[in-house]
């Protein structure tokens, strides 16, 4: 079947030769609200002391990481430089024969993933793994680039202590995943070390949930959007799929105690509830998800200068994907389900493509091309919309600097993944009102 929002390629086309004409500047990005006590007894209601002791949790455990490292550099002459920024996900295949994992090679690895461990039990991004084993008193993350503009950037922090324990860029999954491979292939006594890091890791990422479900960017909490429940780069997903793996305590994850099985378990549960929490609603119909969620409102929320609070075609893909994979679903599910899919259908763009020449990327029509969806729609309107680092909001990629029109995924073919997977999945769940 072949869904159509516009009615030919000449309908495109027109769009296509009139946009810039009418192009507008239609809002300003506004940062995320802080998760502040006064918040947190306005909106957690009945949570309101399970996130105040979440809060005090995050607090202490941060405070205990940054005792941690000045320990270690109590006198010390030099500290040593962190480690520069690389594709960690590279240096930490999970897709080698189980054989590889017991390999000098393999243990190598995994010994800097212990070493680089954050005394919470997490690890930082964009680092590779298998460069030396973490130094006395050298940051427990790599080398983070400087925030892009300054005190005005939403991102702007303390460059010193930036994503020190972090799920964005499937960081600290990875490195779990690859220790659980590891200690798989390294039974007795020589593999206790990687199932150590392997379970506090696990409670790291169980102590990091908030109490509604969702899980911040970064924990212990930075501030900032990185305090939002995140769907950005399919971080809950990622999560949700590892602690599954740990719930059903087989293969790689056969040593798992039965308490950890059991958290992870209700772990599983709590996310998939404030996955369909966080739905949206416009005019009262079920739409799809946001980048990130405001943690209290459960509302879509900004995260960089560039990226404004609205609805997310490639990460609600996801979201979609994950719930399809659910195996008994219930009637809210699958109205959940039905809803984004539709949602993703009537707002997919035909006979057009993001093309790049010499005068940089634009939209090109082009007959047959894959369907194509904007990175962001706006709450309101329900069309897509572009920001800039001046926190500019614009309804036309063209009008945007040419920095961020170059420098940023502003359309892609990512959607096309969850009509698949819904194309089979009707056929398990045929329109049976649910």
């Amino acid at each position: 079947m072949k869904f159509r929002s516009f009615a030919s390629t000449a309908a495109i086309a027109m769009l296509l030769l009139s946009a810039s004409a009418e192009a507008a500047v239609v809002g300003q990005n506004v940062p995320v609200e802080k998760l502040s006590p006064e918040r947190i007894q306005h909106y957690a209601g009945a949570q309101a002391g399970a996130w105040a002791d979440y809060i005090k949790a995050s607090e202490a455990t941060k405070a205990a990481d940054h005792a941690a490292l000045d320990a270690e550099r109590q006198g010390l002459g030099v500290v040593p430089a962190p480690v520069p920024e690389g594709n960690a996900g590279r240096s930490m295949p999970l897709d080698r024969d189980a054989a590889w994992y017991a390999t000098p090679e393999a243990r190598h690895v995994a010994d800097v993933i212990v070493s680089f461990q954050t005394p919470a039990g997490g690890w930082g991004k964009n680092a590779p793994r298998d460069g030396q084993v973490r130094q006395k008193g050298q940051a427990y993350v790599a080398q983070t680039s400087a925030a892009h503009g300054g005190p005005s950037d939403f991102d702007f922090a303390d460059m010193s202590w930036h994503y020190v324990g972090t799920f964005d860029n499937d960081a600290t999954i990875t490195e779990l995943r690859f220790l659980a491979r590891v200690q798989a292939a390294v039974p007795g006594p020589e593999g206790d070390v990687y199932r150590q890091s392997l379970l506090r890791g696990i409670r790291y990422t169980l102590a990091a949930q908030f109490p509604n479900g969702g899980w911040p960017q970064v924990y212990p909490l930075e501030g900032g959007y990185h305090d939002a429940i995140t769907y950005n780069d399919d971080a809950l997903d990622n999560i949700v799929s590892f602690l599954k793996d740990v719930a059903r305590g087989e293969g790689d994850y056969a040593f798992a105690p039965d308490g950890v099985r059991t958290a992870a378990a209700k772990a599983d549960a709590k996310a998939l509830d404030v996955v369909l929490k966080t739905q949206v609603r416009i005019g009262g119909k079920l739409t799809v998800w946001g980048q990130q969620h405001d943690a209290l409102t459960l509302e879509p929320v900004s995260a960089r200068n560039f990226e404004p609070p609205s609805l997310s075609a490639a990460e609600s893909a996801t979201l979609l994907v994950y719930l399809m994979r659910i195996d008994s679903p219930s009637p809210e599910v699958k109205a959940s389900i039905r809803a984004g899919v539709q949602w993703l259908k009537d707002n997919a763009l035909h006979d057009v493509a993001l093309v790049r020449d010499a005068s940089g990327r634009h939209l090109q029509a082009q007959p047959g091309a894959p369907l194509l969806w904007s990175r962001y729609y706006d709450l309101k309107t329900g069309k897509p919309i572009f920001g800039d680092r001046d926190k500019s909001i614009h309804d036309d990629m063209m009008e945007i600097s040419a920095e961020r029109r170059n420098g940023y995924s502003w359309y892609n073919t990512t959607p096309q993944k969850a009509l698949n997977a819904y194309a089979k999945w009707e056929k398990a769940f045929p329109g049976d009102g649910g």
